[in-house]
């Protein structure tokens, strides 16, 4: 069986160390620039350090470099791809074709290239598409059933990888163009303003209301951990979790949540993960989980009442005073803890004053007065108990290396039979050599804040020299240092051959293509596609006229589908909350629904 892959995001450096120690077997980050999530910005420095980390395990680092980039943006971006080769990352998640005729030019280093999730990969001729032109690894649009990975697999042997927990965008990825539209962000630039979360109406042509100032088009989150057997078997081999702008204590649950769940599958990084906590991922940031998309239902995908976090769900209510409810619950609720429900259509929330387990339940005191009534339900979004265990935790990775202690050395060995050794001097020896044998063993076994754990040590000396444990502490930190040096010396990246010029699926494509800078459109020219105009950023920058009617989102998430039926032919627009109308328009075929530019 292939080995599979749990790959993580990080925000941060120290995002990145817990996602590793957590149980990921890859992490990926955005660099200083030209990564999709413009806030979550890493110096390369930081990335070096991580990289070094990350090695020590094999776990791989990929770094995000996946926005449309202007002509002299494309020049900043191949300095930085130089440096990130030389720094060993694993691979660059890229966007813009402008990178992929860098590398057909032999104008890039030979570091290995993943078609983002931004490149719209979501057929079977796309995804084969970049596997002729030698790309190693596609990310798959996030909408696609199980039934179309599988034709995906059947027609391509490249690396599959698939998003299996966090948010949904609403739009296919890369094809969104809303929020640059409505504000001057682009998503496709790394600034998205998450449109799709904000309040819409649903009206008919006659100007009646369908629904009213609700979030149409916030998406449930997307969990896929009871599917991850059928993915395994449709051709999926790395298992990503969303989630760059997220926090360390969301990575550290999440990331060993999906580690438990994978752990008896063969997997890509060595070393074993010591937790001290059980995961749960309703006690991290959600807005309730749904897996629709991998089934072709729709039905559960979405939210209108709050594109915030619900959390988990703990009981209904069973009775109410001025001061208090009563909560029918067995899960303990503590002060500061946040709560929230459903009142008139919309989600409100508030924070426990104080908790009493009574008979039936749990009796509440929120910190203002809330509108509830019997059987409503509440849910927890903030588990303040939860979240000072994760911030506490001290779950480590380790690999178990063994010593050997001779006349004048100590040689260290870890599981892929990688050595180092240090020498030393000694003017006498031992004449308690139980005793100094005892001495040995306690401070050499001094790993905590290592990556190593000591599994056994040797002693091959007749005579044992007696040295004070300052020095025998001082020699465990050298040969532990030389052994890091030793296997991130051996560690050899994967090597990216010359991008290949083939025929792009398409004669021709417009704005949609994303083309921005003139090596993009050389690309594509060599792949026989017309590109008949620049992207959605550069229309935009030059006349707005040019850009009614326009295409601003596709997506399956349908509001004909969830607010009518699908047989209902009324004119259909969505009116965001300054009174714009976008129109509607329905591809039932492929059930989609398209936003257009007023």
């Amino acid at each position: 069986m292939q080995k599979l892959e749990l790959l993580a995001p990080a925000q941060n450096y120290k995002c990145a160390i817990s996602a590793i120690n957590s149980g990921a077997d890859a992490v990926y980050i955005g660099a200083n620039a030209f990564g999709a999530r413009n806030a979550a910005k890493n110096s390369l420095e930081d990335i070096e350090k991580i990289i070094n980390y990350a090695h020590l395990f094999n776990v791989k680092v990929y770094v995000t470099l996946n926005t449309i980039l202007d002509d002299n943006e494309l020049l900043e971006c191949q300095k930085i791809i130089q440096k990130l080769y030389e720094i060993k990352a694993d691979a660059v998640i890229f966007q813009d074709f402008g990178i992929l005729e860098l590398s057909n030019k032999g104008l890039l280093p030979p570091i290995v290239l993943h078609a983002s999730t931004q490149c719209d990969n979501r057929n079977a001729e796309k995804v084969k598409f970049f596997e002729d032109i030698g790309i190693k690894r596609v990310i798959l649009a996030r909408e696609l059933s199980i039934e179309k990975i599988e034709n995906i697999r059947k027609n391509t042997s490249l690396e599959l990888e698939h998003f299996i927990h966090g948010a949904l965008c609403v739009s296919y990825s890369g094809n969104c163009y809303m929020s640059e539209y409505i504000g001057s962000r682009s998503a496709n630039r790394g600034c998205c303003a998450q449109a799709c979360r904000k309040k819409y109406s649903l009206i008919n042509k006659k100007g009646e209301y369908i629904k009213k100032n609700l979030h149409l088009l916030s998406l449930k989150d997307n969990n896929l951990s009871k599917h991850l057997d059928k993915l395994i078997r449709a051709g999926i081999t790395s298992f990503k979790i969303e989630g760059r702008l997220k926090d360390e204590n969301y990575i550290k649950n999440i990331v060993l949540y999906y580690h438990n769940l994978l752990k008896n599958y063969p997997r890509t990084s060595f070393g074993y993960i010591s937790a001290d906590f059980s995961p749960n991922p309703y006690k991290s940031f959600n807005r309730g989980f749904c897996d629709d998309y991998l089934f072709n239902k729709k039905d559960n995908i979405y939210n209108f009442l709050t594109p915030k976090s619900t959390g988990e769900y703990l009981g209904v209510v069973k009775s109410t005073s001025d001061s208090s409810f009563i909560l029918d619950t067995k899960e303990q609720i503590n002060p500061q803890d946040g709560l929230c429900f459903e009142y008139r259509g919309e989600f409100f929330g508030c924070l426990v004053n104080k908790a009493q387990v009574v008979k039936g339940g749990v009796k509440i005191y929120p910190n203002k007065k809330l509108n509830l009534k019997a059987g409503d339900k509440i849910f927890r979004n903030i588990d303040t108990n939860f979240n000072k265990t994760l911030e506490n935790s001290k779950t480590t990775r380790k690999t178990d290396i063994e010593l050997t202690i001779s006349d004048n050395s100590i040689i260290a060995i870890n599981e892929n039979s990688i050595k180092a050794q240090v020498l030393f001097e000694f003017s006498e020896v031992a004449k308690d050599k139980e005793k100094m044998k005892q001495n040995y063993i306690k401070a050499l076994s001094k790993t905590t804040d290592t990556p190593y754990n000591i599994k056994k040590i040797n002693f091959k000396t007749q005579e044992l020299a007696f040295l004070p444990v300052s020095k025998i502490n001082e020699l465990r930190r050298n040969l532990l240092d030389e052994l890091s040096k030793n296997i991130l010396s051996r560690y050899k990246t994967k090597k990216q051959k010359p991008v290949n010029t083939v025929k792009f699926p398409l004669d021709e494509g417009d704005y949609r293509l994303n083309v921005h800078n003139s090596k993009a459109l050389d690309f594509y020219e060599k792949c026989g596609c017309e590109v008949r105009e620049r992207s959605f950023e550069s229309i935009k920058e030059r006349s707005g006229k040019e850009i009614i009617g326009k295409e601003l989102m596709r997506t399956k998430h349908c509001l004909k589908r969830a607010c009518l039926n699908c047989k209902n032919q009324d004119e259909l627009f969505l009116v965001d909350e300054k009174g714009v109308k976008f129109p509607l328009e329905f591809d039932c075929k492929n059930c989609e629904m398209i936003i257009l530019s007023p």
